[in-house]
């Protein structure tokens, strides 16, 4: 599964939780990204994680949760790729600017 992910060198990687087993870090490694992934509260030998970059991350959570709003994004109704990016990209615009209907 990990070989279907793409060049990561040189990344920033925010991931929850769910995303830190040993086998995703060591992948993240060799490709030299760099990581934040909290720990599970039950792993017996915890890494070390910036906490302040992890609070940052719900404002792309909430980005992405905004962008549903919009169900054209969401269900993609469009068959080809770059109609669909095209209006991914109206879409994060009127986000960005606070219209919330197109």
């Amino acid at each position: 599964m990990l070989k279907l992910l793409p060049d990561l060198k040189d990344c920033d990687i925010l991931a929850d939780k769910a995303y830190g087993t040993k086998e995703i870090r060591t992948y993240l490694h060799d490709q030299s990204a760099r990581y934040t992934i909290p720990p599970k509260v039950n792993t017996k030998q915890p890494w070390p994680f910036d906490k302040e970059t992890y609070k940052r991350r719900n404002v792309i959570v909430r980005f992405f949760n905004r962008l549903k709003e919009f169900r054209r994004a969401e269900t993609r109704y469009d068959k080809r790729d770059d109609s669909f990016l095209a209006f991914v990209m109206v879409a994060a615009i009127c986000v960005a600017f606070g219209i919330l209907h197109i």
